[in-house]
């Protein structure tokens, strides 16, 4: 049954990102064909201030606790976040740890690319820059290469979150990984799935390695995405210990998780290995110990550490955290309802936020999405820049 607290929480959401699309990142789309680097800053910053309200609702409102073990991160360093998936909402429920150990306008989603159409959210999320996937490799792989050599063309320091297990944790997707797994002499989880290490691979390759030149630009007179642009991979273990929100449904309803606990690993890039064979491999043993993990969390005390604390604290102050969460909740309560008082009192207001709604709708559709948009105007200055560089030598 819907509850109030399910029925604030999406309004909320929706509100923020809603408004939040249309009046705060809708005056700099036009920046993008100026200087796409410069978009992608400014609009990381304002998406970043969004994602402290879901963080915000969920402890000050709704009491969740959050419990953050193991190595912690280096902020700001570039890394690919490799987490289970236990339920649909564990990227959301992520933010909690980033927005402590982190930086929230570094992080990018490998998300389904249906949610992209969603009003609000999926706009948000295209401008934004996540990575939307149609979870057909042979369709993925050309937008992941060309999404990665973008972030390092432009500098962009990136926190890429992709769920290796492609789906989240239920009887239904055990059943079907454990079928996978007897078919293929594996072992038989109960708390992950197995993960599917292709797009892993191919990710952490390309940021490591950069692209390979094409035949007819064997020396481009622009600097490329030439590798070197992982620090490390962190690995993130997520549990539930007192009850597990499957879907949005459950949040809808009010079961909102009293207890988010996370227990990270960090490994240098250096100590990973290089090879398409040897990463596989090592993806598959981060998840036997997932599971080795999980059996002791759920079946002993409740908790991945002893101390319940990590090895490396906090870049930011619980004070710190405390005040961003005060800020992000007056900030998205007025905002909403200013924007709304705006539009009864100006017609020059209305008339923006009808043609914004049908810009992004209108977009969608015909060229796919803002981010491409985006790819394709760096794509064009780009070659224009080449271009140049070869006029002048």
């Amino acid at each position: 049954m819907v509850s109030w607290k399910g029925i604030y929480f999406a309004l909320a959401l929706f509100l923020g990102s809603f408004f939040g699309s249309i009046f705060m990142l809708g005056p700099f789309l036009p920046l993008m064909l100026v200087s796409p680097a410069w978009y992608r800053r400014i609009t990381d910053c304002i998406v970043a201030t969004w994602l402290t309200l879901p963080v915000a609702l969920l402890e000050m409102v709704f009491g969740a606790k959050v419990v953050v073990t193991g190595d912690g991160f280096v902020p700001g360093e570039r890394s690919v976040i490799i987490m289970n998936h236990r339920t649909r909402m564990d990227w959301m429920f992520l933010w909690s740890c980033l927005l402590r150990y982190s930086y929230l306008r570094l992080e990018k989603i490998c998300l389904k690319a249906s949610l992209k159409s969603i009003p609000g959210f999926g706009w948000a999320m295209q401008v934004a820059a996540f990575v939307f996937i149609q979870r057909r490799w042979e369709d993925d792989k050309s937008h992941f290469e060309k999404m990665l050599d973008y972030f390092c063309d432009i500098h962009e320091p990136l926190q890429l979150l992709i769920f290796p297990e492609g789906t989240d944790l239920t009887a239904n997707t055990r059943a079907r990984s454990n079928e996978f797994a007897a078919r293929s002499g594996l072992r038989r989880y109960d708390y992950v799935l197995h993960p599917r290490t292709t797009g892993f691979t191919c990710v952490v390759q390309r940021l490591r390695h950069g692209p390979r030149p094409s035949p007819e630009r064997q020396h481009p007179p622009v600097p490329e995405c030439s590798g070197d642009n992982l620090d490390a991979i962190h690995d993130i273990t997520v549990a539930y210990p007192q009850n597990i929100p499957q879907t949005e449904k459950h949040l809808l309803n009010g079961n909102f998780p009293k207890e988010i606990h996370f227990h990270v690993q960090r490994y240098p890039i250096e100590a990973v290995p290089t090879s398409k064979e040897e990463l596989q491999l090592w993806c598959r043993q981060r998840w036997q110990e997932k599971e080795e993990r999980l059996r002791r969390f759920y079946e002993g005390g409740e908790r991945f550490s002893a101390t319940g604390q990590s090895v490396v604290p906090p870049c930011k102050s619980e004070l710190r955290v405390f005040m961003v969460k005060c800020i992000s909740l007056l900030y998205w309560t007025v905002f909403p309802l200013g924007m709304l008082a705006l539009l009864y009192l100006s017609s020059l207001a209305r008339w923006y936020f009808a043609a914004m709604i049908v810009f992004f709708v209108a977009q969608q559709k015909l060229f796919g999405g803002l981010e491409l948009i985006e790819l394709a105007c760096h794509s064009y200055f780009k070659k224009q820049q080449e271009l140049r560089g070869t006029t002048i030598k």
